[in-house]
């Protein structure tokens, strides 16, 4: 009994050190005084002046357009890779490529990020909306494999074959029976790359070009001219999206388990 409510209260404690930063900076960039040191009152002008910042919006409009389409792209290539890897025999050369899937998640993001430029800069692409574009196509499709595999595990056995025996062709089979089965999976993982497209920053750092930014390269240019209420304010509205997008894609994934049971 002590053991278990020692666990409660040191785990409370770390919930209480990992988001009261954020909590913080969420309620003060309702405050009425650009200090974080006392609160004169409720006020919605730092939005305000977030949405009439012209750098903010453009940072915003490239932010959306590479995480919808980098989501997209990653989706589609990453469910196409899991259905082959799940159909592959196991082996040595199926445990190689799920390691190798793995390397981009394992590996700390400033080692992709620095690698990413370094390829850039040897084929001799020019750095800009293209480079984080592919950068973030990248460094999403691990996610939307590892998303896609556990629901390609728990369809029925020889359920393609089945529907081939009964007239259908490979290509009616992925599309009517495959991907149906499949898609809370398929959706789950666009959501995790949407999320993880929105919110890197140090990958972006790296591949960014002149005149092109996302919203985390924008708040660490705003960090590094002195903190301000605009930054609060623009981070609680990152911090409540990316919170949305990780819960919906968790209900999607429990939906799907519970419908299974």
């Amino acid at each position: 009994m002590i053991k278990k409510l020692t666990s409660n209260i040191y785990l409370g404690l770390v919930f209480i050190f990992l988001y009261a930063p954020i909590l913080a900076l969420a309620v003060f960039s309702f405050n009425d005084s650009k200090s974080m040191g006392k609160w004169e009152g409720f006020t919605l002008k730092w939005y305000e002046s977030l949405f009439q910042d012209e750098r903010i919006m453009t940072a915003l409009f490239y932010t959306i357009v590479i995480a919808v389409i980098a989501s997209l792209v990653a989706t589609i290539i990453g469910t196409i890779t899991a259905i082959g890897i799940h159909n592959m025999r196991k082996g040595k050369l199926k445990s190689t490529l799920l390691s190798v899937n793995n390397l981009p998640i394992l590996n700390p993001d400033v080692v992709t990020g620095v690698s990413l430029m370094t390829l850039f800069v040897f084929i001799n692409m020019e750095f800009g909306f293209k480079t984080i574009l592919l950068s973030h196509i990248v460094f999403n499709i691990p996610y939307v494999i590892l998303s896609v595999l556990p629901k390609l595990k728990q369809l029925p056995a020889n359920i393609e074959e089945a529907a081939m025996d009964l007239g259908a062709t490979p290509m009616y089979a992925l599309q009517k029976v495959i991907i149906p089965q499949i898609k809370p999976g398929i959706i789950s993982g666009m959501l995790i790359a949407f999320t993880m497209s929105i919110d890197d920053f140090v990958i972006s750092f790296f591949a960014a070009g002149n005149g092109v930014s996302n919203l985390s390269i924008e708040i660490y240019s705003m960090t590094r001219r002195g903190i301000s209420p605009e930054i609060n304010a623009l981070s609680t509205i990152m911090f409540v999206v990316v919170l949305a997008l990780l819960i919906l894609a968790n209900v999607n994934g429990d939906k799907k388990t519970v419908i299974n049971n």
